[in-house]
């Protein structure tokens, strides 16, 4: 059992499963991957190497076709059978919920970002400047808190780089009662992309937003170009307003 745990890890554990990481999240999330590889090898080397020696061991003989012996079962090996399991699985959820909890810590200077979701679109606004945007920039090394919302159905935010992944739930569907924020820190600068994970409807396949992880001088001069376009809108719009009233005067 112990030979066959260790050649199954050993050879699973040489693949990487999730591809490039870019946040600080990442690498406890992929070690705790990689321990339940291990433990998912051991009791699954226990299953094999059982049912193996069972089918060895017990076999009928060659022209032996008389009825098994009416036996009890070994009350021993099924506590040890359920006694393991339980260890095994109380071992993972406790290293879980220590990788949860660490990966969850809020820093005292995160950056707040409202994600919504909707058939077949993400909008990412950001609070302390007004912008409003279809793209996701923001600053490397700077822990965001992402407020997660859904408009129609159930959506799913993942950035794989960032292996994050949390459902949007829409308030009609319980929204209002369930955490809907998420922590991350993107630590790599670069290009990624959101998906969507949750079948959303018929355009699910299209529901991607770019990311943009940019150092903080680049990502504050993104977010003043947005509010010197969003002030040039708003004044065009105001003018031709006002032109279209004046013509209905002149009329």
């Amino acid at each position: 059992m112990l030979a066959l745990t260790a050649v199954q890890s050993v050879v699973l554990l040489q693949f990487d499963w999730f591809g490039d990481a870019a946040s600080d999240e990442s690498g406890p999330i992929d070690t705790l991957f990689d321990v339940m590889i291990v433990l998912s090898s051991f009791v699954f080397s226990i299953v094999i190497v059982m049912l193996g020696y069972s089918v060895w061991k017990y076999r009928a003989k060659p022209g032996d076709e008389s009825d098994g012996e009416p036996i009890h079962g070994n009350t021993k090996l099924e506590i040890a059978w359920t006694v393991i399991p339980t260890v095994i699985v109380l071992v993972g959820a406790a290293y879980s919920w220590i990788v949860l909890d660490d990966i969850e810590a809020q820093a005292d200077d995160r950056m707040p970002v409202n994600v919504t979701a909707q058939q077949f679109k993400w909008t990412f606004e950001y609070p302390d400047s007004g912008v409003t945007s279809d793209e996701l920039h923001v600053p490397v090394d700077r822990q965001l808190e992402l407020h997660l919302t859904a408009l129609d159905v159930i959506h799913a935010f993942w950035v794989p780089e960032w292996r994050i992944k949390r459902d949007l739930v829409p308030s009609g569907l319980g929204g209002d009662e369930i955490d809907n924020e998420v922590v991350v820190t993107p630590d790599t600068e670069g290009s990624y992309s959101v998906v969507c994970t949750e079948l959303c409807g018929l355009g699910h396949a299209t529901m991607r937003a770019p990311v943009i992880v940019e150092s903080q001088a680049e990502f504050d001069q993104w977010t003043r170009e947005q509010q010197s376009a969003a002030g040039e809108s708003s004044g065009s719009s105001g003018g031709a307003s006002g032109g279209n009233g004046t013509s209905g005067a002149s009329g």
